[in-house]
């Protein structure tokens, strides 16, 4: 589902990765992380695909609500683990969204 965002500008935070073979308990937490960034205030939505690359694009109201979330507990316990046993490999890019258009039908 695409997300739906106010009208710009707002930022992007696109995380790109790769797993291991360990997934124990990854896609747990990833859902939790879902379920607990939804709460975060400056929070607009997200969009996330997962072939062999995993892409997640959170929409942020500013990036003062971005740093917050990346200083929640128990969301520093999932970056803490995804670099122990889950990521192969990652790369995180905070975006600012200046236009956005798209189509429906």
């Amino acid at each position: 589902m695409i997300a739906s965002t106010p009208n710009p500008p707002y930022y992007a935070v696109i995380f790109t990765n790769y797993l291991t073979e360990n997934q124990d308990g990854y896609h747990e937490m990833a859902e939790h992380m879902v379920e607990l960034a939804k709460e975060q205030s400056g929070y607009l939505g997200h969009e996330s695909v997962r072939d062999q690359m995993g892409i997640t694009i959170s929409y942020w109201k500013d990036l003062e609500s971005i740093k917050k979330w990346k200083e929640v507990a128990e969301h520093q316990l999932a970056q803490k683990l995804g670099k122990e046993k889950w990521y192969q490999s990652f790369k995180t890019r905070i975006c600012l969204v200046e236009k956005d258009y798209g189509f429906e039908r």
